[in-house]
């Protein structure tokens, strides 16, 4: 499995991210291997982005889902 450390790995994944329609912004902490994804539901779901985390050579070890309204 790759991981996101580095400018490349962290590049990488945002930009495989944001081909998904509903994601609004990917940041990446490379230094503690961590990134969060702020996406509209109505785009796409939980499941597609990890298919497409996991599809571009990326492990999930841990994940944490948080919902918020406007």
């Amino acid at each position: 499995m790759k991981d996101i450390g580095g400018k490349h790995g962290a590049a990488e994944l945002k930009q495989g991210l944001d081909t998904l329609p509903g994601v609004m912004s990917v940041s990446v902490d490379d230094k503690f291997q961590e990134f969060a994804v702020d996406y509209d539901t109505s785009g796409v779901k939980q499941s597609q982005l990890k298919s497409k985390i996991e599809d571009m050579g990326y492990d999930i070890t841990r994940a944490q889902y948080e919902e918020q309204f406007m």
